[in-house]
């Protein structure tokens, strides 16, 4: 039978990935960044990103969605795995988008990620991330035209 800390703690890092996603859709940098570790990293390998501490995090970050004409993330539940005061896990992502440059992307990927448990609660440590499918096609959508109040 599983503890109630160990229950507790997996509550708790499940939602990181939420946190993360929602963070970067509402442009609220400074939560993002507080999501990691002072030593914690953001890796993004197919382009070429290493963040590293919540300060490169929070404005690495900014400057890449920068380029982003809109940009929709959504996270799903992986696996977490606790071992004390660390514990991995993965969460399981859907992306699409387009670029300032006139560019799309759509993708389904995953972070890998690891987790440390801290005097302010859980905190990634790393977050890798994974691209699993990838299409460039050009998307037609855009996101509606803000409507006013009567």
């Amino acid at each position: 039978m599983t503890d109630l800390q160990t229950v507790a703690d997996r509550i708790e890092i499940q939602v990181l990935p939420g946190e993360f996603s929602d963070a970067g859709m509402m442009r609220d940098y400074d939560r993002l960044a507080a999501l990691f570790t002072e030593d914690g990293v953001l890796r993004i390998p197919a382009a070429d990103v290493r963040f590293t501490g919540p300060e490169e995090i929070r404005e690495g970050i900014e400057r890449l969605r920068s380029r982003w004409e809109y940009f929709v993330q959504t996270a799903h539940p992986g696996v977490v795995r606790v071992d004390g005061d660390s514990a991995y896990g993965r969460a399981y992502i859907v992306e699409f988008g387009r670029l300032r440059d006139g560019t799309s992307h759509s993708n389904h990927s995953l972070y890998h990620d690891r987790y440390r448990r801290t005097p302010d609660g859980w905190r990634f440590t790393e977050r890798l991330y994974e691209i699993r499918y990838l299409d460039t096609g050009a998307l037609t959508g855009a996101p509606p035209e803000p409507t006013r109040a009567g």
